[in-house]
């Protein structure tokens, strides 16, 4: 994937080094085990909805975003790649797309479904409709999961912009207040629905933006072995646990695998319609 020297997206917003001014946090020294099972590439933010806690921060920067570093200038391009797939996709199909802001942070910082905590990971928040992403992240991915490169830190990126697609369509609310009304097993299997059609998503993006960044081959086999190893059942065996289907959120390898090919392959987001699909 050839990314440098593309345009980088004006909705970055850099909170790192940004100091902590009270409250409580969710503990970042947290298992890695955890982190990866419990949040990894779409945090369910349900529980965070009430808002509940009283962190605050330092204030959010003001005005136009400056890129620093190649870290963020990295996030920033993928950021402005997703943009410009989604804005076209949205207007053929007579949709306004409404850009999210990506924030980086360090530690932890607070946004509109509380607590933003390293230890959660990566994840989207329909409230203030902004990504959160602490770039340490992508090391624990490579060191933890030989999940590392380029397009596999582009794919989590997307992912979470799959999240806020749903939410541009109203699929994300809708899910989670039938998430609500059920039982835990019925809840976990829808989540692993939102969740799979996110991957679709990311797959969906990655055709639209293939001949821009000169995605290969390589590349793709990149986010189908990372693919493979965040799966749950993938997770819960490196965790040292047995299997528990009935407590997925997130997905099987191969699901995750084949909904991200499927968005991939046909670069059609009504392709990704998990909820109605009969066999996930």
């Amino acid at each position: 994937m050839d990314w440098r020297g593309r345009r980088t997206s004006r909705n970055v917003e850099d909170r790192r080094g940004m100091r902590m001014t009270g409250g409580r946090g969710l503990g970042i020294g947290a298992t890695v085990a955890i982190l990866l099972i419990g949040a990894f590439l779409g945090v369910d933010v349900t529980p965070f909805l009430n808002g509940t806690g009283s962190v605050t921060t330092a204030p959010a920067p003001t005005g136009p975003n400056r890129i620093d570093d190649d870290q963020e200038a990295f996030v920033a391009t993928i950021l402005a790649e997703t943009e410009q797939a989604w804005g076209e996709i949205f207007t053929a199909s007579r949709l306004e797309y409404r850009e999210p802001s990506l924030v980086l942070f360090s530690g932890g910082t607070t946004s509109a479904c509380g607590m933003a905590d390293a230890a959660m990971g990566p994840f989207y928040c329909p409230g203030d409709r902004k990504v959160y992403l602490d770039m340490d992240f992508f090391r624990v991915m490579e060191q933890q999961l030989q999940a590392g490169g380029d397009f596999a830190n582009a794919y989590v990126i997307a992912h979470e912009i799959g999240h806020h697609v749903q939410n541009e369509l109203g699929t994300l609310g809708e899910v989670n207040t039938r998430r609500q009304r059920v039982g835990q097993a019925e809840s976990n299997a829808l989540s692993v629905r939102i969740e799979l059609q996110a991957d679709c998503y990311a797959g969906v993006w990655a055709h639209a933006a293939s001949g821009r960044l000169r995605v290969t081959d390589d590349d793709i086999r990149q986010a189908l072995a990372t693919a493979a190893r965040i799966g749950d059942d993938a997770l819960q065996r490196a965790a040292g646990g047995r299997v528990v289907p009935d407590s997925f959120t997130h997905g099987t390898s191969d699901q995750r695998q084949r909904w991200f090919f499927q968005g991939y392959r046909s670069g059609d987001p009504n392709q990704c319609d998990t909820f109605g699909a009969g066999r996930l």
